[in-house]
């Protein structure tokens, strides 16, 4: 699913959120049906091995920590938002491993990234070293 085309994703979202009682449903790159188009193999490394060494560090039950298209029930947003500390990447996969930690139901919905087409990525060697050291972070505090 295009990022173009959010609006549909959101009934998606919905409808699997009523299907399924979930407390969240999140986007996920990373099962079939989802994907990226427009970044470089570099990225897409980057991304795929961010989220593969939080699953083995974490096991937070979904496959992309990283994304951030979420459908949060109020009660879960408010209670899971108030026990983070992280920013910036980290505060999301932070959300979905604390949320994961206190037992609620999250579910996913295959979508498509598609690259930005004004602006750059501010990610660099700073946002990585952040990454790492909220992923040893939230191993121990989690």
């Amino acid at each position: 699913m295009s990022e173009t085309r959010f609006p549909r994703l959101i009934f998606l979202f919905i409808r699997k959120q009523s299907e399924t009682g979930a407390s969240i449903v999140t986007g996920t790159r990373y099962v079939k049906g989802g994907g990226v188009h427009g970044w470089t193999l570099m990225r897409k490394l980057t991304s795929r091995g961010a989220n593969v060494l939080a699953q083995t560090l974490l096991w937070p039950g979904v496959s992309d920590l990283t994304g951030s298209f979420r459908l949060y029930r109020k009660s879960v947003l408010e209670d899971v938002i108030s026990s983070c500390v992280s920013k910036g990447y980290v505060f999301q996969m932070e959300m979905i491993v604390r949320a994961s930690r206190k037992g609620y139901h999250i579910e996913e919905v295959p979508i498509t990234f598609v690259d930005r087409v004004y602006g750059t990525s501010k990610l660099g060697g700073s946002e990585i070293v952040e990454y790492l050291k909220g992923l040893v972070y939230l191993l121990f505090t989690t």
